[in-house]
């Protein structure tokens, strides 16, 4: 489990795909998620498209800085991992403070051309039938949405390595 999602008491769901492109571009991407969600831009991003750019100067990052309209920027490690935490009002109301953690891994012997992109939500500890509603329809959320995401960025990433590669 991620140290920044060790402290927290209720259950973690993972979401993984394999990317071919370095740490470093699929970090980079990471940190696009300061200005869209790169999953569904109809559902939540107002229908605004997603850049299919890097926009510069986003990977500069500062604690507390905004990621995805209710998430803001807790931790980081260049390259690697931005852990944010929902603080959006309507976010927090709906879901608490809810943790997430996004992480670029090398895969082992594939240093520069193969990485993990990982993303780890921490769910609500449910202690209602309520709670216990809340969680299941946020985790299943969490499936469709997280997974669309994590395959935009995969691909974008992948396609920004094959651009540095033939330049």
């Amino acid at each position: 489990m991620p140290q920044r999602l060790a402290g927290h008491d209720g259950p973690v769901v993972s979401r993984a795909v394999t990317v071919q492109a370095a740490p470093s571009v699929v970090f980079r991407w990471l940190c696009q998620l300061r200005v869209a969600p790169y999953s569904y831009d109809l559902v939540d991003n107002l229908g605004r498209r997603s850049p299919r750019s890097l926009t510069p100067g986003l990977d500069s990052l500062e604690v507390g800085q905004r990621f995805a309209t209710i998430f803001t920027l807790v931790d980081w490690v260049p390259d690697e991992m931005v852990a944010l935490e929902i603080t959006e009002p309507v976010g927090t109301s709906l879901f608490g403070r809810l943790p997430l953690v996004y992480q670029a891994v090398a895969l082992p012997g594939e240093a520069t051309s193969r990485t993990t992109l990982r993303g780890d939500i921490a769910l609500p500890r449910a202690e209602s039938t309520v709670a216990r509603g809340r969680a299941t329809a946020l985790a299943w959320g969490d499936l469709v949405m997280m997974r669309r995401q994590l395959l935009t960025l995969a691909r974008l990433s992948e396609e920004t390595a094959r651009s540095t590669r033939s330049s």
